[in-house]
């Protein structure tokens, strides 16, 4: 697929998706969202990808939010039409079996802080402001944000936010665990290169079962949600990387993971 509104490459094992409408600051409408579908699912499958970073274009804006001259047109079934859309791409995110950092540079508003939320980390840069402000619009979070938020910082906060439609800075982001570090925009991209790098050394059977163990275990008891971690257990102990990993630990070298 030939894409109009992202740039993607391939480098030493990360997939880079780069969200490319700078001059709407990065905004989602209904083209960027089938895109980023795409790009997800043919990054699920090419070997070559260890890890997924997604950023936007520009040093102003991750994702600015949802283009408002497409929402302004939308009736009841189209508006759902297209949340249901931006849900299928969160969710492919979240339960993506190789991580996804979200690299977010400058303004992640609405849809760009959900998108955020589906990543398996969120590095920010000083300058990144976040938050869902739909209210403002007479409007509610409709990419998972009124579900994602509550379940990473609480409900308390999660309320807070979406009811006041507030932004807020890279600092407060972190302080509430939003965000897992903030760095200089000078530095984002560097230091997503760096988590990624030290992720790709492990081995990527056994990381798609910890994210597929973290994602599900939510939703269950603590005694279900156990149960579920060694029936994965059992399912890893079964692959090639463990006994790899295993055996390279005893004879003292570096492992060879194949994802097998």
């Amino acid at each position: 697929m030939n894409y109009e509104n992202l740039k993607i490459k391939k480098d030493n094992g990360i997939g880079w998706i780069v969200i490319n409408r700078p001059d709407k600051l990065n905004a989602l409408n209904i083209k960027t969202v089938e895109e980023l579908k795409d790009a997800f699912t043919v990054f699920q499958t090419d070997a070559d990808v260890k890890v997924v970073i997604l950023t936007g274009s520009g040093e102003k804006a991750f994702v600015a939010g949802a283009d408002i001259k497409e929402l302004a047109g939308f009736d009841e079934q189209s508006g759902r039409d297209y949340v249901i859309k931006g849900q299928e791409v969160t969710q492919i995110i979240e339960n993506f079996k190789k991580p996804v950092i979200a690299a977010v540079n400058g303004y992640a508003l609405g849809g760009g802080t959900e998108l955020a939320l589906a990543c398996h980390f969120r590095f920010a840069s000083d300058n990144a402001m976040m938050g869902q402000p739909e209210v403002k619009l007479g409007l509610i979070p409709g990419f998972g944000g009124t579900q994602r938020l509550a379940r990473l910082v609480g409900k308390g906060i999660a309320m807070e936010l979406i009811l006041t439609g507030r932004t807020i800075n890279a600092e407060e982001a972190h302080r509430i665990g939003l965000v897992n570090k903030v760095v200089t925009q000078d530095e984002l991209l560097a230091a997503c290169e760096a988590l990624a790098n030290k992720i790709m050394v492990n081995g990527p059977a056994a990381l798609a079962f910890s994210i597929e163990a973290i994602n599900k275990g939510l939703d269950k008891t603590l005694d279900d949600g156990l149960l579920f971690e060694a029936e994965l257990f059992g399912k890893v102990c079964a692959t090639e990387d463990s006994k790899e990993g295993t055996l390279a630990f005893l004879e003292k070298r570096k492992a060879n993971f194949t994802g097998k």
